[in-house]
C-alpha cells in the first residue's frame, strides 16, 4: 500500500475560496502500490524508495498509526504548506514511532524558506515572483534543520543521512537502504523556461527593461508634448490598488504562513484606488492635487527605507517604485513648467 497524505477534495463547497484563506483540509488516503506505481510511470515521474531501519515493533506501530490516520474521523489534517504538509506529516509520523529520537545530520545546509522554495520554482520565474509577492518576511529567516524538511526531496536527504539514537546512546541508521523503484523516461524535458524569464545577471536585467522602457518612453513624450498623460496614472493606480487589494486580503485576512509579515504592503496597498478620483478631478477641473505629494512620499520612504526592511523582495518590487516614482515626477514638472508659461 501507498498512504498519501497529499490528498484534497476539490468538491469540498467553496474550495477556492477556503484555500486562499489558508482553511484548507487535506486527508491521508491509502491506495494499493501497483496503481500508485501507474500513476507516476503515466505523469513520466520516477519513484526513489527508502526502507526504514526500523525494529519489528517500530514497524508494527507505524502500521497502526497509518491505519488508524486512514479512518475517516482521523484522515483529515489543517494543511499549511511550511508548517504541516504531506511531507512534515511523514518526518513527525517516523519521529513518533521510533524507540528513541531522530538525529539528522550536521551537514544539512542552513537555509531561509524562500532560498528552498527557489530551488524549486528556478525553472518557474514567474511562479517564483507569484510567491516573493506574496511571502513576508517570515520566510526570510533561517530554518532549523528539522523546520526545513518540508520539501520531499530536502527530507530525503535528510533521512538518509539521519540516525535513531536510544535512551542507552545507542545509534541506528533510520534507512537500512534506498533504490529507485521507477526510473524516469528518457530524455524528460526539465521544465520550459517562462516568457520573459527573471533569470540572474543579464537575465533579470533583459526581464524588467521593458517595463523600465515603458516608463521612460512616457516621461520623455510627456517633456516633448508638453502634456501630462494623467489616464496613464488612472491605469498605474488600478493596477497598483487592485493588486494591493490582493497582497492586503492575504496579509490581513489568510492564515497561510508568512503572508501577514509581508512589506510589500507599503508599496502595493489598496490606499492607491483613493488617488483615482483624486487625480480625475484635478485633471478635468485643472486643478492641482495633493495626492501626488503624498504618492512621492510613500514610494521614496519605501526606496529609503527598503534597504534595511528585513525582507527579500520580489524582483519586480524596488525596480517598481522606481518606475512609479517618476509619475509624481512628472506631474510636478509639467505644473513646474505651466506656471511659468502662465506667467510669461
Amino acid at each position: 500500500m501507498a498512504f498519501n497524505y497529499g490528498v484534497f477534495d476539490l468538491s469540498r463547497p467553496h474550495f477556492v475560496w477556503h484555500f486562499i484563506l489558508g482553511q484548507t483540509d487535506y486527508m491521508v488516503c491509502a491506495i494499493p502500490w501497483n496503481y500508485f506505481v501507474r500513476e507516476y510511470e503515466q505523469e513520466g515521474r520516477s519513484i526513489t524508495e527508502q526502507e526504514l531501519n526500523l525494529t519489528p515493533a517500530e514497524a508494527k506501530r507505524l502500521t497502526a498509526r497509518l491505519l488508524e490516520n486512514c479512518k475517516p474521523e482521523n484522515r483529515n489534517y489543517r494543511y499549511n504548506f511550511l508548517y504541516r504538509n504531506c511531507t512534515t506529516q511523514v518526518r513527525d509520523m517516523v519521529e513518533e514511532v521510533v524507540t528513541g529520537t531522530v538525529q539528522y545530520p550536521d551537514s544539512l545546509p542552513r537555509e531561509t524558506a524562500r532560498q528552498i522554495l527557489h530551488h524549486y520554482t528556478k525553472n518557474h520565474p514567474w511562479a517564483q515572483e507569484g510567491n516573493d509577492l506574496l511571502l513576508g518576511a517570515e520566510v526570510d529567516t533561517i530554518l532549523s534543520q528539522r523546520a526545513s524538511l518540508f520539501i520531499p526531496a530536502s527530507l530525503s536527504r535528510a533521512f538518509d543521512g539521519a540516525f535513531i539514537l536510544n535512551a542507552k546512546g545507542e545509534q541506528r541508521k533510520l534507512v537500512r537502504q534506498t533504490s529507485t523503484s521507477l526510473q524516469p523516461p528518457p530524455n524528460l524535458p526539465q521544465g520550459e523556461r517562462d516568457f520573459l524569464s527573471f533569470e540572474e545577471g543579464w537575465g533579470e536585467t533583459f526581464g524588467l527593461f521593458p517595463i523600465l522602457f515603458i516608463f521612460i518612453f512616457i516621461l520623455l513624450l510627456e517633456i516633448w508634448t508638453k502634456r501630462f498623460f494623467w489616464l496613464w496614472d488612472v491605469l498605474l493606480l488600478l493596477l497598483q490598488g487592485t493588486t494591493g487589494m490582493l497582497v492586503a486580503f492575504m496579509f490581513f485576512f489568510s492564515q497561510h504562513p508568512a503572508v501577514g509579515s509581508n512589506w510589500q504592503l507599503w508599496l502595493l496597498n489598496p490606499v492607491f484606488l483613493v488617488g483615482i478620483p483624486l487625480v480625475i478631478k484635478a485633471a478635468i477641473r485643472h486643478q492641482r492635487t495633493l495626492w501626488y505629494a503624498f504618492d512621492f512620499a510613500v514610494l521614496a520612504l519605501f526606496l529609503l527605507f527598503s534597504p534595511w526592511i528585513p525582507q527579500v523582495f520580489a524582483k519586480i518590487t524596488v525596480p517598481l517604485a522606481l518606475c512609479l516614482l517618476t509619475r509624481p515626477l512628472s506631474y510636478y514638472i509639467f505644473r513646474s513648467r505651466k506656471k511659468r508659461h502662465g506667467r510669461k
